[in-house]
């Protein structure tokens, strides 16, 4: 048997259900997710019956009865938070593909929900790792677990914790380490042939003072060298005597490097998070600041290159010199 569409009219328009053998049963919308305010959200199909939508076993679709014209389809979406009276087609964990690295779990309030959960079973190295995105993870499994909540690109660069040089980073296949302009150890694959330069459009100035054909060619030689060299600004090398002299594209801005009497282009619009405890640099003005992004917010300020001396504040070392000194002269 089959159930037919009946409308009656109270509050608001509602289809109801009642026993019949020649029509199928009411239609309603299909939605893709219900909200933790327990609307449903993100319409899926209109005219739909529960059988239809639910008939994809995903955890996460719903499903309202509500006859309803569009107006008001838009109000709920926009206004009210989704739909009301939104029945979900899974109220338990039972035939849910959750897709690889994840497994369905009831929440704390009796609901089924989709959790990151990878097979760690065939991973032999038990000790941190470093990720693709420069941050130290405990172990693989918790990279994979970090991949499946939002980071679909992650991956392993290396084993063992993140560093600032290449010195006993051990990087897999025919990976190269390379330290990049942060001063963080990554492992890259080299490409040994370059295309012909077609457009002097190409050329590329780096941070070293010296012309590259191309971007190929720029990242060739950081392989070689094993240390980052860097965009300073689009088109060949020029004798410039200030930040002047050099024209910055894409909204950056030129910091000129005194050592040197070299310009570089930069990006300044770099909003900076609270900075934490450890997170202090000395940079190559000999003044301390909170963080690397404290200290570039106040380059681009002054319209001067800051770089990175060492980790922790100036007089640190200094302080950590001193006491050395002290255990000399009482040895």
């Amino acid at each position: 048997m089959a159930c037919a569409c009946v409308r009656v009219w109270a509050r608001a328009r509602a289809c109801v259900c009642v026993l019949s053998v020649q029509t199928s049963c009411c239609t309603g919308n299909c939605w893709l997710q219900q909200g933790k305010n327990g609307r449903c959200q993100v319409l899926y199909m209109p005219g739909m019956s529960r059988e239809e939508c639910c008939r994809s076993g995903r955890l996460g679709t719903s499903w309202t009865e509500e006859d309803v014209p569009n107006s008001t389809l838009f109000r709920w979406m926009i206004f009210n938070g989704g739909a009301p009276n939104c029945i979900p087609c899974k109220e338990t964990c039972d035939n849910v593909d959750c897709g690889p690295g994840k497994r369905c779990k009831m929440n704390r309030r009796s609901k089924p929900r989709c959790v990151c959960a990878p097979d760690c079973t065939n991973i032999t190295w038990k000790g941190p790792v470093c990720g693709s995105d420069g941050k130290t993870y405990k172990d693989e499994c918790a990279l994979l677990k970090a991949k499946c909540k939002g980071h679909p690109d992650l991956d392993v660069q290396y084993q063992g914790k993140c560093k600032k040089t290449c010195r006993d980073v051990l990087c897999p296949g025919s990976s190269t380490c390379v330290v990049d302009q942060t001063n963080s150890a990554y492992c890259v694959t080299c490409n040994r042939i370059c295309p012909e330069v077609t457009s002097p459009e190409q050329y590329l100035c780096g941070n070293d003072g010296i012309v590259y054909a191309s971007a190929c060619h720029l990242r060739r030689a950081t392989c070689l060298l094993g240390r980052s060299i860097g965009v300073a600004y689009e088109g060949k090398c020029i004798k410039a005597k200030s930040c002047e002299d050099i024209q910055c594209s894409g909204g950056k801005k030129c910091l000129w490097d005194a050592r040197m009497s070299r310009g570089r282009c930069s990006l300044c619009d770099e909003s900076c998070p609270e900075s934490r405890t450890g997170e202090a640099v000395c940079a190559s003005d000999n003044a301390s600041y909170p963080s690397e992004c404290a200290m570039k917010k106040a380059a681009c300020s002054l319209g001067v290159l800051l770089e990175v001396k060492h980790s922790g504040s100036c007089n640190s070392q200094l302080k950590q010199a001193e006491k050395d000194l002290g255990r000399e002269e009482l040895a």
